[in-house]
């Protein structure tokens, strides 16, 4: 039995082993992309990415089951292989990714009875000594030996980016007078500091970027270099030129948001990566950083753990989430947790013109798509147990009532068939609302602005939001505005978008129901007024920087931009951090 348990384990390895092969090789075509400005290019890898994983699961399994005839659970068997896959994992560099794989694996395998610790890894087999990388991930540059400008020029042109930088010196200067106005005066004695740089450059969409930290006396301050590409159209050529310099952990993690796109990074160890990583954005879970990178499988996994952890350490019960009920998801949360968990009801509102395959198909369509820091990322679970006895009355109710068809009882368990998980936002709709009872016109005026940006980055990045009304929006903790319903988006060239005719007669003013004619697929982008900018005070806050998008000549422009393949440019970071702000 152990030589079969043996194989059997090597097996399920070596099809992991296949999927890091080849993840590690999109990742190392990042640099060429941006060398290239190839941008479509980037958009294309990252699609072709997110399936790797679930293709290589499927791989292992017609495997398995062509050669090892599995046809039910042999449990003296399969505990025996997975001592032997632990024992396989001793001086593996994905060793904790190799982990979920072997739980993939399993799961698809076999029943939920036996998703316990005798057979998968719902806790994780290694030390807390293993995120410590077997070789270094980061470079030190102590600048008491060749000065601050020579080491921050090191730092720079270490990586080989296959471009030439546009104005080198400009750029290290910049860096320089940044730090000194942002970091402790403290910071600056050269003979007690030293930087640390992560050997990874970290791409995506049409940026690089150098990560590192400032290690002195008055402590850690990390740091995000933002490289772009300053390409030339007449001759195919471009140069790098440093956008921008984040020095603080809050900046830091709006660049590595829920809702921006994953990066692709080339490291060999990314439980060390995330360790680092960690280190410098403490408020960052290690679910987060692992999705961040493209381990999206690994951060459903460190996600998980930490759910099954919180509920150990807490009592207070899942609830319906607050806010206006949605007619094709019923939404609920745990309140200390910050989290929503979304399940799709059985049945639609009469308006909803759908099946639960076109939804599933719209959030596939959004892990699939740049989410241009505007659209939540979702975790996509099957099978989920919760405790029974953390649900409050009200909320098993509502779900018995409206997803009976995937909700079970197991003794103590509550069984979710399919649920998707998402960060928790305030809605919109109650963000303005408590703003507008404080009297807090500066909030009202950003989040209008937000809703507003949030709008004409998703339809320049090739999604038509649909349903535009403010509950479909959340504020995040930075005060960013995120789209987070996915079940009416669609590509833009898949809307009309067109001007409301004007009434002539009375019989047309007064009339109940549109008197012209509209066809599937038409819109009216005039209505937004109506049915989302009800409100005066919210109105006029997004008048002021987004009238046109009220108008139909906007949105067709942008449909035609899309259309010619055009990609705007979308930062991570604000506008007054930019140093190129002012260059063209």
């Amino acid at each position: 039995m152990q030589t079969l348990a043996h194989t059997i384990a090597h097996t399920i390895l070596s099809g992991f082993d296949r999927h890091i092969r080849l993840f590690s090789r999109i990742s190392q075509t990042a640099r060429l992309r941006f060398a290239h400005a190839d941008w479509q290019g980037v958009q294309n890898a990252a699609k072709e990415r997110t399936d790797f994983y679930d293709k290589r699961v499927n791989e292992t399994l017609q495997l398995l089951e062509q050669s090892f005839n599995i046809s039910e659970l042999d449990s003296e068997l399969w505990q025996e292989v997975k001592r032997a896959y632990v024992k396989l994992l001793q001086p593996h560099l994905q060793a904790d990714l190799a982990e979920s794989f072997y739980n993939s694996v399993f799961c698809k395998l076999f029943e939920r009875k036996y998703y316990n610790n005798n057979y998968i890894f719902v806790e994780t087999s290694l030390t807390k000594g293993r995120t410590r990388a077997e070789t270094p991930i980061y470079t030190r540059y102590q600048p008491s030996e060749k000065g601050l400008f020579e080491t921050v020029k090191d730092i720079l042109t270490k990586p080989h980016l296959d471009l030439p930088f546009e104005d080198l010196d400009r750029d290290i200067n910049n860096i320089i007078k940044a730090f000194r106005q942002r970091a402790d005066k403290t910071l600056f004695d050269l003979s007690l500091m030293h930087f640390d740089i992560l050997d990874s450059i970290f791409y995506r969409n049409k940026g690089a970027y150098l990560i590192g930290r400032v290690r002195s006396p008055a402590g850690d301050t990390p740091f995000i270099v933002a490289l772009l590409n300053r390409e030339n159209a007449n001759s195919g050529e471009g140069a790098v030129y440093i956008d921008a310099l984040l020095t603080s952990s809050e900046e830091m993690a709006v660049v590595f948001g829920f809702a921006r796109a994953y990066f692709f990074v080339e490291c060999l160890q990314p439980c060390a990566l995330v360790h680092f990583l960690h280190k410098l954005m403490p408020n960052k879970t290690k679910a987060e950083l692992y999705s961040s990178i493209g381990f999206h499988k690994q951060g459903k996994t460190q996600f998980y753990r930490d759910f099954l952890h919180h509920l150990d350490d807490s009592t207070d019960k899942l609830e319906l989430a607050p806010g206006i009920k949605g007619m094709v998801m019923s939404v609920f949360t745990l309140p200390s947790y910050p989290y929503v968990f979304k399940v799709i009801k059985d049945k639609f509102a009469p308006s909803k013109q759908m099946t639960k395959k076109d939804v599933i198909g719209k959030y596939r369509l959004v892990k699939l798509h740049d989410r241009v820091g505007r659209m939540a990322d979702t975790m996509e679970y099957s099978e989920v147990a919760f405790p029974k006895e953390r649900f409050s009355d009200e909320l098993l109710e509502e779900l018995t009532k409206v997803a009976g068809s995937i909700i079970r009882f197991e003794d103590d368990l509550v069984i979710i068939k399919h649920v998707y998980i998402e960060r928790r936002m305030t809605p919109l709709n109650l963000y303005l609302a408590q703003a507008s009872k404080d009297g807090d016109q500066e909030a009202i005026n950003s989040a209008m602005y937000g809703y507003g940006k949030a709008i004409k980055q998703l339809i320049a990045a090739d999604i038509f939001p649909g349903d535009m009304l403010l509950k479909n929006f959340g504020v995040t903790r930075h005060g960013r505005v995120i789209f987070y319903d996915y079940d009416e988006i669609t590509y833009m060239n898949e809307v009309n978008f067109r001007v409301k005719p004007e009434p002539k007669t009375e019989e047309q003013i007064f009339a109940a129901e549109p008197w012209y004619s509209v066809a599937p697929g038409d819109v009216f982008p005039e209505e937004l007024a109506t049915f989302a900018l009800a409100n005066r005070q919210y109105r006029e806050a997004f008048n002021t920087h987004h009238a046109n998008l009220l108008e139909a000549s906007y949105w067709q422009a942008c449909q035609r931009d899309v259309a010619n393949g055009i990609i705007r440019d979308v930062y991570p970071y604000p506008k007054k951090m930019r140093f190129s702000r002012d260059l063209g």
